[in-house]
Order: structure tokens, then sequence, then C-alpha cells
């Protein structure tokens, strides 16, 4: 006997202080043959707790052997033989386990016996099986009297389609000792089609016998409280809905403190699949895509109202203080961590964690709060629930609230083991510490004052009332507090009036202002942030205006790490859309992510971080990486309709500036698909196709997810006219046709386009065979006779059609980049060489003679400097480079871009590296036919 009770005995590391001790000495009397250890828990949680008291004596004979074995298997012992109770002992059955429930339960508590996780854990496991107990046992009571339409007796077992979604700290499976339990009762509505409101009634009649059998007082007690009144819009709806009701009503009106009340939802009783279901489709309205930093504002709200209702503002004192509601008590631990959950938990999954301590604990290990801050509040949300359970345990009181008088505090110190006074500053110091590291997240600063402003911008700054983004009250009342750091950082930029003219077009384009002006309110570098792009590229900032989401990447965590290069993109960007349902959807969540990564390169691009090149090298990833996670979900959304794509299905190649992995801000993408239906004539599926038509319009639908305006509009314009036979030829070209084609009919143009063709996606075998068909064909076609004559007959062409628009001009002209990217394309022909990118084709023309190191040398340098002048303008302006026309922050950006000390000084290398590798580019192909010394003399001027 005394060898079994060790196993509870030995967990005990603590207990009260007996604060009776009379009950604690009758106690003691009575338990005496337990031995010293449990004999002294029990005295002392007597002498505190007139409730226990009274369970031990009303349950002693029971408690003796339970405390025998270890506290798991004396509460298996409890829950396991409710499965076996008849109806009519249901009720008296499971109070007789809540009793048991409570102080096996309490016992643990004390003693330490068990952790508070533990403790909560258990008291959740029975109100489950209470819950999944009555729901069950009534519903199969309806079907035995014919009230449940169309059921069979076999429906019992998942309650008809009737669940109940336990919420609040029922959810997340943190009972409190004396809590009641909050549900919202549903039914899957699709069970009963034509007879959906006789189902209704039935269920409803279910909801209300189970709140009685749960809830009412016998003589054997009650199991638990019972709380409907989160159901959508408890004031005028049923005990129990449908759920494509109460998904409805999520949708259209659903509230921010619901979308907090559902961090928490859990099917607990009934048929737990159909409540798997709901919660499912409730994921868009409780983890919003975007971050979502209303909630903060929301929540203070909540707060303040909750605290008003109450009468809770003030000092802490400890007599009458409110351990959930009041200042630095539980609700405000709760609130940080659900708040900031809401925020960040449709973009992070990872945070959707129910319980309180699991959400500190995943938001600080996503970087969204200091582990220190998620540790301390951890210690002090499991003080705070120890300090509300010896509450509650005192008469098995639904309070959280401090007794009025001190000898009441007293008790309750006695309780949890400490003296008076030493109890009175550690619970003071909790509840003063836990309101200082939440108060800050929550309450909004007040507003600072203004820089003085010219006529000029109070001009502009006054037409700012008129704008869609400040039409609500709200919106204002955000605003308001953020217009004075914005404007003083306005102010620092090198021409404030530039700056403020381009804030001024990204505030008007806003559509909606109170998401975002809440994004800079809770994140100040934001608006820092803003305030340099303002002051450098006006056309990212009218970007933002039309694209504001993508500032949540800026504070989702690693904008500012390093770049992660294709494959792990494109990994990252099929997983994502993987977890995305609908097609339609899932091209959206692309647009938005490829967005994001976009607007990093250019925000990088812009503060120096990286140079044009690295970022010419980011947009190839990220578009290659858009390309290659999405080719198989267009492809599996096609072969749903059509069947699997006949034979070895197609690949797609990147052409030009994609191919050889250099694009800039602006780039369309050059793409072609090569097909190998390996003799199959058509598919198979519903709808079948032929080949040619199945991979033709197979290509349009890869070309339709990429270029189509959607809710979060297109990823890249394409171009496929470096297809076979251009416009006139097929959108997908057969394998064999490809090489036929190659080899017998394309003109030079099109092999110069073939030394940057690069496969991207497909299978992969066909996508090797195509590479070795390209470095054939380059190989077969290095005839100088041919190549050189159509070259420089092409190259003036070129010059007669897009001359250069004016002395800044770095891409279209003699020497400037198309035409070093005629030449280095050239030269990799004439070698037969594999390379792509400019550098390694210039170095392939070396090396087989066609050009010089004094050529390979001049030719760098000018496209170095043309691509750096290209690629920085593009971030700054869709117009052609005009360097008098940007602003200031815009000239020193490129100028700095291209390490020149002025815009003097960068014209006259431009004109001279330009006319070099003019010069030299004539003496490969011939002349251009443009005047160099006119064009340079036109630039000076």
């Amino acid at each position: 006997m005394l060898a079994a009770m060790t196993d509870f005995t030995t967990r005990i590391t603590r207990q009260p202080l007996p604060y009776e001790p009379e009950p604690a000495a009758d106690i003691a009397r009575s338990f005496a043959d337990l031995g010293p250890e449990l004999a002294g828990l029990l005295s002392a949680t007597a002498g505190c707790s007139p409730f226990l008291r009274g369970l031990m004596v009303r349950e002693a004979d029971w408690l003796r052997p339970a405390l025998s074995q270890p506290p798991e298997a004396a509460l298996d012992a409890i829950l396991d033989p409710l499965e076996d109770l008849p109806m009519a002992g249901l009720g008296d059955g499971l109070r007789i386990a809540k009793r048991r429930t409570a102080l096996l339960t309490a016992l643990a508590d004390l003693g330490g016996v068990w952790p508070l996780e533990k403790v909560t854990g258990a008291l959740t496991r029975l109100a489950d099986r209470a819950t999944d107990l009555a729901i069950r046992r009534l519903v199969a009571d309806e079907i035995r009297r014919g009230k449940l339409p169309g059921a069979r007796p076999e429906d019992a077992g998942t309650a008809g389609g009737m669940v109940a979604l336990a919420m609040g700290k029922m959810g997340a499976g943190e009972l409190n000792y004396s809590s009641d339990i909050d549900l919202v009762c549903l039914f899957d509505e699709t069970r009963y089609p034509g007879e959906e409101q006789e189902a209704r009634a039935s269920f409803i009649r279910v909801t209300r016998r189970m709140t009685a059998l749960l809830s009412d007082l016998t003589a054997e007690g009650y199991v638990f409280r019972t709380d409907l009144r989160l159901r959508p819009d408890a004031a005028v709806t049923p005990v129990c809905l449908s759920m494509a009701a109460a998904e409805s009503y999520y949708e259209s009106v659903g509230r921010t403190w619901e979308r907090a009340a559902y961090i928490k939802a859990r099917p607990c009783g009934g048929d737990l699949a159909a409540g798997d279901r709901f919660l499912r489709a409730l994921v868009p309205f409780v983890w919003r895509k975007h971050l979502d930093f209303v909630a903060i504002q929301d929540a203070h709200d909540m707060r303040l109202r909750i605290r008003d209702h109450r009468g809770l503002h003030g000092p802490v004192v400890i007599e009458g203080h409110d351990m959930k509601l009041g200042v630095g008590g539980i609700r405000e631990i709760e609130f940080f961590t659900q708040t900031r959950q809401l925020i960040a938990g449709g973009r992070d999954p990872s945070l959707r964690d129910r319980t309180t301590v699991g959400g500190l604990r995943a938001l600080s290990a996503a970087g969204w709060i200091p582990s220190d801050v998620a540790e301390e509040l951890t210690d002090h949300y499991r003080a705070h629930r120890e300090v509300e359970h010896r509450l509650q345990m005192v008469q098995d009181a639904q309070t959280h609230t401090m007794p009025a008088t001190s000898e009441g505090v007293d008790r309750i110190a006695a309780f949890c083991g400490l003296a008076p006074e030493a109890f009175r500053a550690a619970l003071r110091d909790r509840l003063e510490r836990v309101d200082r590291l939440t108060e800050g997240f929550f309450a909004p600063g007040q507003a600072e004052d203004g820089p003085e402003l010219s006529a000029h911008a109070r001009e502009i700054v006054e037409g700012w009332a008129s704008y869609p983004a400040l039409r609500s009250q709200r919106a204002v009342a955000i605003f308001n507090r953020l217009r004075p750091q914005i404007l003083k950082s306005l102010g620092r930029a090198a021409n404030s009036d530039e700056a403020l003219a381009a804030f001024d077009g990204f505030l008007g384009g806003l559509p909606a202002g109170v998401q975002i002006f809440a994004l800079f309110d809770a994140n100040p570098p934001l608006v820092d942030l803003i305030a340099d792009i303002c002051a450098t590229s006006p056309k990212l900032a009218r970007y933002l205006s039309r694209n504001a989401a993508v500032l949540d990447a800026v504070i989702g965590g690693g904008f500012f790490t390093h770049w992660p290069g294709t494959q792990s993109l494109a990994r990252e960007l099929a997983d994502k859309l993987a977890a995305v349902p609908d097609y339609e959807r899932r091209l959206d969540a692309a647009r938005r992510r490829m967005k994001e990564w976009h607007f990093r390169v250019g925000v990088h691009h812009l503060r120096g971080l990286i140079d044009a090149f690295e970022a010419a090298k980011q947009y190839a990833d990220l578009a290659e990486a858009v390309v290659v996670a999405l080719w198989p979900i267009v492809s599996e959304e096609f072969a749903r309709k059509h069947g699997p794509a006949p034979g070895r299905g197609a690949v797609v190649l990147g052409m030009g500036s994609l191919g050889a992995g250099r694009l800039n801000a602006g780039s369309d993408l050059d793409l072609i698909v090569i097909h190998d239906a390996q003799g199959q004539e058509e598919s198979t599926g519903p709808r079948p196709l032929g080949a040619r038509p199945y991979f033709a319009r197979l290509t349009q639908a890869l070309v339709t997810a990429l270029t189509a305006p959607m809710a979060e509009g297109r990823l890249y314009e394409v171009d496929m006219r470096l297809r076979p036979s251009g416009r006139q030829g097929p959108v997908a070209t057969a394998l064999e046709s490809f090489r036929s084609y190659q080899r017998d009919e394309a003109w030079t143009w099109e092999h110069l386009a073939l030394t940057r063709a690069r496969t991207l996606a497909g299978d992969p075998g066909l996508m090797g065979e195509i590479e070795a068909l390209r470095r054939e064909i380059l190989a077969e076609k290095a005839v100088p006779s041919r190549v050189l004559p159509d070259v420089a007959d092409m190259r003036r062409r070129l010059a007669d059609a897009k001359p250069p628009s004016g002395p800044w001009e770095a891409k279209n002209g003699a020497g400037r980049i198309m035409d070093i990217e005629l030449l280095a394309q050239t030269a990799a022909l004439l070698a037969g060489d594999p390379a792509r990118r400019v550098e390694q084709q210039l170095r392939a023309g070396v090396r087989s003679g066609f050009l010089s190191a004094a050529d390979e040398s001049a030719l760098l340098a000018a496209y170095r400097l043309c691509w750096r002048l290209q690629a920085g303008s593009r971030l700054l302006s869709e117009a052609p480079v005009d360097f008098g026309a940007l602003g200031e922050g815009g000239r020193a950006f490129l100028l700095r871009e291209v390490e020149a000390p002025s815009a003097e000084a960068l014209l006259a290398r431009l004109q001279t590296h330009v006319a070099e590798a003019a010069l030299r580019i004539d003496a490969r192909l011939g002349s251009a036919g443009t005047n160099q010394e006119g064009e340079g003399d036109r630039a000076a001027g």
C-alpha cells in the first residue's frame, strides 16, 4: 500500500499554509493513515478552502485509493467509465466525475505535482468528454423519437452533423478551476437538403437539453456552467445555427473580437470532422492575408471599454483587484498575445497556436516579440493563473477578484504558501510589470508637434483631407498622430518639396487608409522608409500606393536578410501556393508574394544595399521562380479538364534578358514553349484535345496566369515573339519542328536569340535534350560568311528603328546596351559557345580571336556604365533617362550607382565610353549609320 502511494507522494513539491487551524487539524486526523506528506497537503488545503474540505469528506472513500496511484491514472479512472453510462444516469455520473476531477486536480495543483498546463488540461478533458457525451446521447434520443429528419441510429455516432466548438479557455485547453465553458453549437445543413428547418429545430432542442444537463445544480452538484453567447449575433440567433449561416455572418459582419475568439476555437463534441471543416472555411476570416495592425487599436479600444464598464482604471490595489480584467491582469497577456497572432498569423501559420503560452513562444521564435519578454510574460501568466485558481478553490466560485478585505487576501496568500506581505509585494510587482510590458504595445502614442511648413507645403497638406484614404474618422484619427512624424521625415530629404509632392502622390493613390496607417503607427521605421522612397523614386511611391500590402514584407521578417536565390524562392512560393485550395486564389497569392519580393529588390537597390547588377540578378531569379512555381499549377489545372499532357509534356524557355538572368525593375518576360507528344495524338481526360491544340492552349493558360489583371494585379507582361516564325507561328512548338526550323529555316537573328535561351520549367529529360539541341545548333551555325553580313544589316535596321532618345540614352543607339549585346551574341554564335551573359559571350569572342582583349575591356566598360544607368533610371521612372527631369534624390541615387561626382562628369564619361564602344563594334560589324560625332555634340549641348 505504502509503495503504491509513492507515485503521488514523491511528486509533492509544495503545499499551502493552513489559514484556519481547526479544519486543517480535523482533516489531518481523518487522513492520518495516508502518511505525513499526503496528510499534510490535505490538511493545509482544508485550512484554506471550505469547498475542498467538503469534497474530501464527501469523497473520502474514493480519495484514498485515488491518491495511491499516479494522478494521471486516477484521472483516466474517472473519465473512462463515463462512456458506458446510460442516458438516465449520465447527469449524475458526470457530476460525480466533476467532483472527483475537481478534488484531484486541486491537490495536484496545490502540491506542485502537476504544472499549470496539466491542471487546466485535466479540467478541459472532463469538459470535452461531458460535452461530447451529452450531444451524442441527446441526438440519439432525437433520432429514436423520429425528430431528426432522415437520420438513422448509426448517425448518432457523429451527432447527426451537430458539433460543439469549444471557445476561449476551453478551446485552448486552459480551463480555470471553476470555469464555465463557452460553446458555439452548429450543424451541417448539407446533411438535410430541403429539411434544414426541421433539423435546426431538433438541434436547438439538443442544445438546450445539453445546457441543462451540464449546468443545472442538483443534489450531486453541477458539471459546468455553459455559456452560448459567443455564437454569431447571440441576441437574435437561435442557440444552434447552420454552418452556412455562421460562415455567412463571419464573412459579412464578423468583428475583431470574434476573430480573436476563433484563435482558440476547437471542435470538442459531436461531429468533430464537420467542425474541422467549418474552422478551415473560417481561416480567411480569422487569419487575414495581410498584416493587420488595425487589430491593435481594436484590442486597445476593447480593453478600455471593459475597464470603463467595470471601473477598473487607476493604480493597483490588491484588495478587490480583478486578476482577469484589471490592470496587469490575465486578459492583458491574452490580448497582447492574440493581437500579435492576428496581425501576422495570416502570413505565418506557425503563429496559430491556441494556447497563450504556446502563442508567446511562437511569436518569440518568429521574431515578433523579444524572447525575454515572451519568457517574462509566460512566468507572469502562470503565476496569475495559479492565484486565479486559488481564488476559485476557496468556495468553487467563478470569480477572478481578490477579496475586498485584508483577511481575505491573507487567506489567498496562505493558499499560495506565502506570508501575507511577501504575497502582496510579489503580486503587485507582477501586475505592474505586466502593465508596463503590454500597455506600450496597445496604447497609441500621442501626436508630436509638426514642423513649420512653407505656404506651398501647407497647401498640399490641406488637400489631404479630401483623399479617399482619409474618408473615415478612424483613418483620420490614426493619420493625425502620424502626420507630424511623416512631415519631419520628409523634411529631412535633400529636396523636401519634391519628397512631399511624391508623398502626396502616394497618399492620393491609396484607396483606403485605416490598415496602412495602423501599420505605420505600429512600426515607425516604415515612415522613414516611405520618406526615403518619396525623396528618391516617385515611381516607387506611386507603386506603393497601388500595392501597399507589400509593406507587410518589410516587418514580416527577413526583408533585409541575404537573397535566397532561385531554388529557395521557387520552393517557398510552391509551398505557399500548395496551401491555397483554389486556382484563382493561388494566382492571387503568387502575385502578392512576387510583389513583395520585387519591392524588396527595389528598396535594396535604392538604399545601396545592392548594386544594379545584383538587382538585375535578383529580378531574374524572382521571375524564374514565379515561372517554375506556376508551371505545374497551370499544368495541373489544365489537366483537370483535358487530361495529362501527351508524351513528355512541354518545357518553358526563358529568352532574351530572362534567359541571360539579367532583368531590370520594369522588364517583361520573353518566353517560348517547346513540347514533345512522343507520337501521342491526343490527351486522355474529360475533354480530350489533340496534341497541338493541347499545348497551344496550355501555353495560353500560362500566359494568362502571368499577365491577367486580378484582384492582386498582374505578375508580368509576356512577349512570345521569339518563338519560331514569330507572331505567325504557333504559340507552342513541337520539338521536332523546332529542331528542323532552327537548322533549315531560322534567320540569323533567331540563332542570336538562341544564344541566350535557357530552359526554366518542365520535364527534366526534355529540358536536357533542348539544351543539348541549343548547343548543337550554335555549333552548326557558326559560319562567319553568313553571320557577319546578316548582323551588320540587322544593326543598321536597329539604328534606324530605335535611335537614341537623347544624350542620357543608355539602351538604344551605337555603343550602348543593345548594340553591345548584339556584338556579344554574335561573338558567342561565331564561337559556337553556349554562354548567355554579355561578359561570358565577349570572353568567348576573345578566345575565338573574333575580339581582342582591348575590345573586351572597352565594351565591358561601356556596357557596365550603361546598364547601371539604365537599371537605376528604370527604378525611378518609366520615361527615358532625362537627368534634368529627375528629382534631387533620384539624381543623387544615380550618381551614387555609377560612382560619378556630378552630372557633368557622368555625361562626359558616358559619351567617352559609348563612342569608344561604337568604334570597336563598327570595326567588327560595320558602321551602324549614326553620326557619333554629331550625336556627341548634341549631347554636350
